[in-house]
C-alpha cells in the first residue's frame, strides 16, 4: 500500500456519538471498522487522519446565533473530544474544522493541521492518491468531505459500514450516498476496501 492511500476519520467525536449534543443514531457503530481501517492502513505505511469539529462558542454554525445547529463540539469541551473507544494509531494527523465564527466547516479540506497546513497540503506532501473516508455524518460532513476530496483529484472509497447520517430529512443519507458514487466515490465495506488496497 504504502503512503499511497490514507484514511480519513470524519468527526468520530462524543457530541456526535449516543449521548452526545448532536447525536447521530448508531453514531458510536462506526467506530469498530474504522479501528480496524486504522490499524490495516498504519501497519501497511498509509497515512491516517482524523477531522474534528472545532467550535468557537459563538458561531453562526449554532442555532442560538442564526444557524441550525444546536451547540456542539466546542473547543476543548469533553463533546468535542474524539470518542474513548476510537483507537487512533501513533502518528495520527489531526484536522480541525469549523475553528471560525463564521464557517461552518463541513468539510475537512476546509480545516488545518495544528501548524495550519490544510488537508490537500498534507495529502500531497505525502504522495496520497487514494482516500478511504469513513465517520460521521453521512449527509453532512463525510459527504462534503468525499466530494472535496474527488475535486481535489483523489481516488474516493467511502466505506459503507463505517458511516452513520443525520437524516433531517428522510433519505438524506441514501441521497448523499448516491451523490458521492454520481461524482465518482466508490462505495465499499471495509473489508471489501482494505482488500483493494
Amino acid at each position: 500500500m504504502a503512503a499511497e492511500t490514507a484514511l480519513l476519520i470524519v468527526d468520530v467525536q462524543n457530541d456526535f456519538c449516543p449521548g452526545g449534543a448532536l447525536a447521530v443514531n448508531e453514531g458510536d457503530q462506526v467506530i469498530p471498522p474504522l479501528n480496524e481501517a486504522a490499524t490495516a492502513v498504519a501497519q501497511r505505511g498509509g497515512l491516517v487522519l482524523a477531522s474534528r469539529d472545532w467550535h468557537p462558542r459563538q458561531t453562526k454554525h449554532f442555532a442560538e446565533f442564526g444557524g441550525k445547529w444546536p451547540v456542539h463540539c466546542v473547543q476543548g469541551t469533553e463533546g468535542a473530544a474524539f470518542h474513548p473507544n476510537l483507537r487512533l494509531p501513533e502518528g495520527t494527523i489531526i484536522i480541525s474544522k469549523g475553528t471560525g465564527t463564521e464557517d461552518d466547516g463541513y468539510s475537512a479540506f476546509e480545516g488545518h493541521t495544528d501548524t495550519g497546513e490544510t488537508l490537500d497540503a498534507v495529502l500531497r506532501e505525502h504522495g496520497v492518491k487514494r482516500l478511504l473516508v469513513g465517520g460521521l455524518a453521512t449527509d453532512y460532513c463525510v459527504r462534503a468531505s468525499a466530494l472535496d476530496a474527488l475535486k481535489h483529484g483523489y481516488e474516493v472509497i467511502v466505506l459503507t459500514d463505517a458511516i452513520r447520517g443525520v437524516d433531517l430529512q428522510s433519505g438524506d443519507s441514501e441521497r448523499a450516498l448516491q451523490e458521492m458514487q454520481a461524482a465518482g466515490a466508490r462505495l465499499m465495506t471495509t473489508a471489501e476496501a482494505l482488500q483493494t488496497v
